[in-house]
């Protein structure tokens, strides 16, 4: 049986209008670094905005793509939101190992994963397509992770971005962070950390029920 992979297309929302682009391209290459080192994820970026990645344990796929566009939102600049539309796709796909595959992948994850983007409205900023089948309920709660997510702030998403690839205490987060640890308390509660973190778990799960493994 093939392996179960996730491909999460995505592309950065109004780039044209948003600047520097040195720096702008900088911090989501920082970020698909970010997720190569948490997930093992194999990215390729487009001309342009565009990019997507290939993550070998699919059940990481949402939690990938809050770390990217909690990566992206926390170096907004003043009245410039930085951040992401991110379609994510499950399903099979052949052994891959070289980057440079990405590219001219074909097989149903990647083609799924690019039509949920292109199909995503100006509202709507994150997606996930099973290419088993639809999961109504799945779509509908990454609808309300979509709405939270929408409603970060820089600082609420670097405290997420940070506990995301570093589960820490508070404390140690407030030393990371060279802040309070009412500080700290203050950005995750904005963030609504503990229902993200039950929703991200949740999901996990689910998804690993979803796409059992394969030897």
């Amino acid at each position: 049986m093939p392996p179960t992979i996730a491909v999460i297309t995505g592309d950065i929302i109004a780039s044209r209008r948003l600047g520097p682009a040195e720096r702008l391209s900088a911090v989501l290459d920082h970020a698909l670094s970010r997720l190569a080192t948490r997930f093992g994820a194999i990215s390729q970026r487009y001309r342009g905005d565009g990019f997507q990645l290939v993550l070998p344990q699919a059940w990481q796929g949402v939690s990938a793509a809050v770390l990217l566009r909690a990566e992206l939102i926390r170096h907004s600049r003043p009245r410039q939101r930085w951040d992401a539309r991110l379609a994510i796709a499950i399903g099979h796909d052949d052994p891959w190992r070289d980057e440079a595959r990405i590219a001219d992948a074909s097989s149903a994850p990647f083609v799924t994963s690019g039509e949920t983007l292109d199909a995503l409205d100006g509202d709507h900023h994150l997606a996930l397509r099973l290419t088993s089948g639809d999961a109504p309920c799945l779509a509908l709660l990454i609808r309300h992770l979509d709405a939270l997510l929408d409603a970060w702030t820089p600082a609420a998403a670097e405290a997420i971005a940070e506990l995301l690839c570093h589960p820490e205490s508070q404390q140690a987060l407030a030393e990371r962070l060279g802040i309070s640890q009412p500080a700290v308390h203050k950005r995750l509660r904005t963030a609504h950390w503990s229902l993200l973190q039950e929703t991200l778990g949740y999901l996990e799960r689910r998804l690993k029920d979803e796409t059992p493994a394969h030897d």
